[in-house]
């Protein structure tokens, strides 16, 4: 999977052409008609998202809206690019995107802004009978959680949480090894967000990977937002990208779910080496008090007796890895390095494999290749981090097309998310076990599990 580094280096370099690739051809609505989406938000990454809509025959892009003029040059570059007509534009101040949401022929609303913006603009998005896809994570406070599960009820419009790692491939072919009992019956989970977001997190729009110390208003891109999270928050800020995939194989909401977590933080001290190495021991921003732990690590109980460790780790150096591991009575996959390093994929199972020993993990991988990516996979690549990105845009305007609920709605979003301020709260007071709401009231006990298997989507 390519990560942020790795996106806007290419960005800078290949510029407009990095993302242009052959037109999708896909069927359209029951009626003929193309699925209309709008953007609200159409930086880093929403546009990666716009590119994906755009490669497709089957949508139609009416609308984005962006308080960034840059971002909106290049997001209508991209459009004319394509050869679409150009969308209607907003981004006069924060609240023009709910001028955008008044639009009746917007089908579906794509969000991806700063972490604050989410559940505000979804929460509007469904309440304007939208269906919303939204960023990760979905929500920053218990309440945000409640507030897209309530709205979510109140209006019957649905939301998709755009966990694109749900989709990596790798992880596809576990849950089906996962589906099939390859590994046993579930027992345990390890997962995280191991990367170095240092660069991400001080930059001054010039010197972006080599020293940039400036945040907030000196700072560019994510580093005018993300950063003050570290400064004032000490938990798992970023939990989804792996506890979604784990989930989807424990079945969580679908059969089971998250009944406890405890958290614990280690001292801060990788922000403020940073910033003495790059910019001296008398910036600024050497003295701040940051609050986040460098590394935050969770444990999580579920209602069908397993445990996930869950890893929060951006403010020290380190390799990028998701530190994924699933395990079953029968063996356990593991997936400790970096996405693109050797041999990062491991397998056990047990009278499969030699005793006590590592098996690489590819012939298994390509065994249990995923229908999706087996169908898809060609047209998936260059899409976006390894093609994950692909499957988001698909699933959520196949979800438009047949009018059905996506496979990770907001029940998942509100699950997930809440990870952040229990953690927090759970730190604050030493670690202390703090039960998860049961977002879907009971309905958890009998939902099924369609994420990969639903024929919608396939």
């Amino acid at each position: 999977m390519s990560n942020r580094r790795d996106f806007i280096k290419t960005a800078a370099v290949a510029g407009l052409g990095t993302m242009i690739a052959p037109s999708m051809a896909f069927g359209k609505n029951k009626n003929g008609e193309k699925v209309k989406i709008a953007f609200i938000g159409v930086g880093a990454r929403g546009i990666w998202h716009l590119n994906n809509a755009l490669l497709r025959d089957d949508t139609e892009v009416v609308a984005i809206c962006d308080i960034d003029n840059k971002a909106i040059d290049n997001a209508l570059k991209y459009c004319e690019k394509h050869g679409k007509k150009k969308p209607q534009v907003f981004g006069k101040n924060e609240y023009d995107y709910r001028n955008l949401l008044e639009l009746k022929d917007v089908q579906g609303v794509i969000i991806s802004t700063p972490w604050v913006w989410h559940t505000p603009m979804s929460v509007d998005s469904m309440k304007a009978g939208k269906f919303t896809g939204v960023e990760v994570s979905a929500a920053m406070t218990l309440q945000e959680c409640w507030d897209l599960v309530n709205v979510h009820e109140e209006t019957g419009s649905h939301l998709m949480i755009l966990e694109n790692v749900c989709y990596r491939r790798d992880v596809m072919a576990v849950l089906q090894m996962v589906r099939e009992g390859l590994f046993g019956e579930s027992i345990h989970a390890r997962c995280g967000y191991q990367h170095d977001l240092r660069h991400v997190k001080f930059n001054n729009g010039v010197d972006i990977y080599g020293g940039g110390v400036e945040f907030g208003e000196k700072g560019a891109s994510e580093a005018r937002w993300r950063t003050h999270h570290s400064l004032h928050k000490n938990g798992d800020l970023y939990p989804t990208h792996g506890i979604g995939p784990v989930a989807m194989y424990m079945d969580i909401n679908r059969g089971n779910k998250f009944n406890t977590i405890s958290s614990f933080a280690t001292k801060a001290r990788g922000l403020n080496d940073y910033v003495i190495k790059h910019g001296g021991k008398d910036h600024p921003n050497a003295n701040l008090d940051w609050k986040l732990g460098d590394i935050v690590t969770s444990t999580i109980s579920t209602a069908n007796g397993e445990t996930i460790i869950v890893t929060h780790d951006t403010n020290l150096p380190r390799p990028y890895s998701l530190g994924f591991r699933f395990q079953g009575t029968n063996g356990l996959w593991q997936h400790e390095d970096g996405y693109t390093a050797p041999g990062g994929n491991l397998m056990h199972i047990a009278g499969k494999t030699e005793d006590h020993k590592w098996d690489d993990a590819k012939e298994w991988l390509d065994k249990y290749d995923h229908p999706l990516w087996a169908k898809y996979g060609e047209i998936a690549t260059g899409a976006g981090h390894g093609g994950m990105d692909y499957f988001i845009m698909h699933e959520f305007v196949m979800s438009i097309k047949h009018n059905v609920a996506p496979p990770m709605d907001a029940y998942d979003a509100a699950a997930w998310s809440a990870i952040t301020p229990l953690s927090e709260r759970s730190i604050e007071e030493g670690g202390a076990v703090q039960h998860f709401p049961d977002f879907t009231r009971g309905k958890w006990f009998k939902r099924q599990p369609v994420f990969g298997k639903n024929e919608v989507y396939l």
